[in-house]
């Protein structure tokens, strides 16, 4: 298996990223909070598969985010990506008046917050040469 990390590696980890959290939530009436919310819908065998496999994602993605970004690392980012949204609404890309804007914009950002995470580790490595305690193989 190759361990070098490319661009690619970044965007496969962000492509799974996006999925992951639109999957979950988005403001159209096409995720899994939407489905399971529905007028009539009863809880089934197939919506606690789906949330079951969403919670396994969600529970991969956050602790490797937090294992290669502790908590400093997520909050600068959360900051980071904050000021992002305030400067676009400060330039009048983004209207503060639009919540469905506003919701797909920090979609996105919790997306590529969590691909970040994902990746930080390979990041550092190959910024740093420092290995974390998990990479190193018996």
């Amino acid at each position: 298996m190759a361990k070098e990390f490319t661009v690619g590696s970044f965007l496969g980890r962000m492509f799974f990223a996006i999925v992951l959290v639109f999957g979950t939530y988005n403001p159209t009436d096409y995720s899994y909070v939407s489905w399971i919310m529905a007028e009539g819908t009863e809880l089934g065998p197939i919506q606690a598969l789906v949330g079951v496999v969403l919670l396994i994602a969600w529970i991969i993605y956050l602790r490797a985010t937090f294992l290669s970004m502790g908590w400093l690392g997520i909050i600068l980012g959360a900051a980071l990506f904050g000021c992002v949204v305030w400067l676009f609404v400060d330039l009048g890309w983004l209207s503060i008046d639009s919540s469905s804007a506003i919701s797909w914009v920090a979609l996105i950002l919790v997306a590529f917050l969590l691909a970040v995470g994902m990746s930080w580790s390979h990041v550092r490595r190959r910024l740093t040469g420092q290995f974390d305690v998990d990479d190193i193989e018996d």
